[in-house]
């Protein structure tokens, strides 16, 4: 909670300092990775980073949780607190980051806003920010202390057993320790990041679904190879990891985190991907498989045709051994195929999607088609509150999704 003066400080500079942040945070990023380069070149993503996705982000979740604080009918920054944590503890970040992050925003504050930044102003914002800091540390903390390990200590080596390709452009690579020890446990729908060394020496992260159930013994993630796109780099991970990485080859590994998991309770699941956003569903489809579930599932995948779609007959094996179970399929180009019951050409049209009023629906996929469907749905009066969903890199949905 904001003192009082604070909050009325807060509330009358929101307007102003929301309408710069956009300005304030490339600033702030240049700032920070000066001095510290070391965190360009092995924490953020660089391609986040030159796509302006990490500065949008960062823009987001501050403005939402100023306004948060102030507004006295606003609800728990919950949802938006425990992506973020989860994000952060997958990537080992620890106290001591917080502080160097205040350092550089802050001056990016006054660099842009100069004088309007009075001591009264500074002081409210600062509350703003380790308000901030200090929920994501407790939650953090937590999350740390639930997986048995000190704060950032999250890394481990793992060796690739088997490197499978799905489709033209995604393989999936199972991996188990290096000595046959059990792995460590996770929900399904969480992920796990991998950090790669490349040519310059930049140790790059990129985190990745477990697109299988919880096993003891292995782990299996999906990778896409990432091309330029709308302007944005290639991913250096992920095709670092396709032309590089094989059987045999070791991967440094965080332990499983994410807030996206599938509830254990008894309401009707649906499930609703596009392209790669497949890997969550997959993983909690054989978690239903293997919990002989009887709840009612709907599978729900979307993609540009049958043969760059990943998973595509496991997907269909796991819905067959389910008997409340249905999937269907939204292709771009089915060439000759005919359409049939569970096959359509195009997009997905949301009126035609079987959704039970009381379903718990998990989205992943690119951010337009999220959006598109969430929307969708909450005009046919499916509460928000049971729409969740995975983005892949930062997240600009918040305000959207919020």
């Amino acid at each position: 909670m904001l003192s009082a003066k604070s909050t009325e400080v807060v509330r009358a500079t929101l307007p102003a300092i929301g309408g710069a942040i956009g300005d304030i945070t490339p600033l702030f990023y240049g700032k920070m990775f000066a001095a510290h380069p070391e965190l360009e070149k092995d924490l953020f993503n660089r391609g986040n980073q030159a796509a302006g996705d990490q500065q949008r982000a960062l823009a987001g979740a501050i403005a939402v949780y100023a306004t948060i604080l102030v507004d006295e009918n606003a609800p728990a920054p919950s949802a938006l607190l425990s992506r973020i944590a989860n994000k952060h503890a997958s990537l080992g970040i620890t106290e001591d980051q917080y502080e160097i992050v205040y350092k550089y925003l802050f001056e990016a504050i006054v660099a842009v806003l100069g004088e309007a930044v009075t001591a009264d102003v500074a002081e409210a914002w600062t509350e703003v920010y380790w308000a901030m800091a200090n929920d994501l540390l407790e939650i953090e903390r937590k999350l740390y202390a639930d997986a048995g390990v000190e704060p950032g200590q999250v890394w481990q080596q793992v060796v690739v057993r088997r490197r499978v390709q799905e489709s033209p452009d995604t393989v999936a690579f199972v991996l188990g320790s290096r000595d046959g020890a059990p792995l460590p446990d996770f929900r399904p729908g969480q992920y796990i990041s991998v950090q790669v060394e490349l040519a310059d020496g930049a140790h790059q992260i990129r985190q990745y679904s477990l697109s299988r159930a919880p096993m003891h013994d292995e782990w299996r993630i999906t990778v896409k190879a990432i091309g330029e796109l709308a302007g944005a780099p290639a991913g250096e991970v992920s095709n670092f990891l396709h032309h590089n990485v094989f059987d045999g080859d070791e991967l440094r590994v965080s332990l499983p985190y994410g807030d996206l998991v599938l509830d254990e309770g008894t309401d009707p699941v649906v499930l609703v991907s596009a392209g790669i956003g497949c890997t969550p569903m997959v993983g909690m489809l054989d978690h239903l498989v293997s919990t002989t579930t009887d709840r009612t599932v709907r599978v729900v995948h979307a993609d540009r045709s049958p043969a760059r779609q990943a998973h595509r007959r496991e997907l269909q094996e796991l819905v067959d051994q389910l008997p409340s179970a249905t999937l269907h399929h939204w292709y771009e180009d089915i060439g000759t195929r005919p359409s049939t019951d569970g096959v359509s050409l195009g997009r997905i049209d949301v009126a035609e999607l079987d959704v039970p009023a009381d379903a718990q629906v998990y989205l992943c996929g690119p951010m337009p088609f999220m959006e598109f469907v969430r929307e969708g749905l909450i005009g046919r009066n499916i509460p928000a509150d049971n729409i969740h969903y995975e983005v892949f890199g930062p997240d600009k949905w918040l305000v959207a999704a919020g």
